[in-house]
């Protein structure tokens, strides 16, 4: 009995680490029940995992919402979930702001850190160095509220886990692209 070997899918890569790229995808879409979640699908159909998700109103007249996804995955399985994205009958544009280039991404987080002495002043002096504004404060904790890249985001979290960290709330990656041109 001769075994059928299919050839490699581009999904079939997407958990391996070589070759493996993360993307920001932007995607103009109605403002619908259910959108969301036939965007979602397409994703965990085949397995992918989105690792950021933002979605809002973006032209009330028009009725029409931008989902921003960030995902990782190899070159040809990220260029295929734009092809997949884009035959969504919902759909209006997929664009990879990472293949444009020049896209600027940003992320707010509010992050709550507790700490009485020399924490809370190590708190605050790092909330400096980060422009991280204090949106809260009792005499045992404060709320900081952050915006900047992920990776600042990562590393101001990551600092304040010594100190007395205690939640994080994170909003997901909003880009767009440079320019006078939209997408």
């Amino acid at each position: 009995m001769n075994a059928v070997v299919s050839p490699p899918s581009p999904y079939s890569s997407a958990m391996s680490t070589s070759n493996t790229e993360t993307h920001t995808l932007s995607v103009l879409v109605d403002n619908d029940p259910g959108v969301l979640a036939r965007v979602v699908g397409l994703f965990s159909g085949r397995g992918y995992n989105i690792e950021s998700l933002t979605v809002a109103e973006v032209a009330h007249a028009e009725h029409l919402s931008r989902i921003t996804i960030v995902t990782s995955g190899t070159p040809e399985a990220i260029e295929q979930i734009g092809h997949q994205l884009d035959r969504l009958v919902p759909v209006h544009h997929v664009t990879d702001l990472t293949l444009k280039g020049g896209a600027i991404e940003r992320e707010l987080a509010m992050v709550k850190v507790q700490g009485k002495g020399d924490n809370r002043v190590e708190a605050l002096r790092l909330a400096d160095a980060f422009r991280a504004r204090v949106i809260d404060a009792t005499t045992q904790s404060f709320v900081f509220e952050l915006t900047g890249r992920t990776d600042k985001i990562d590393q101001f979290i990551e600092l304040m886990r010594p100190i007395g960290l205690i939640d994080v709330s994170r909003t997901g990656v909003a880009a767009i692209s440079r320019g006078a041109l939209p997408l």
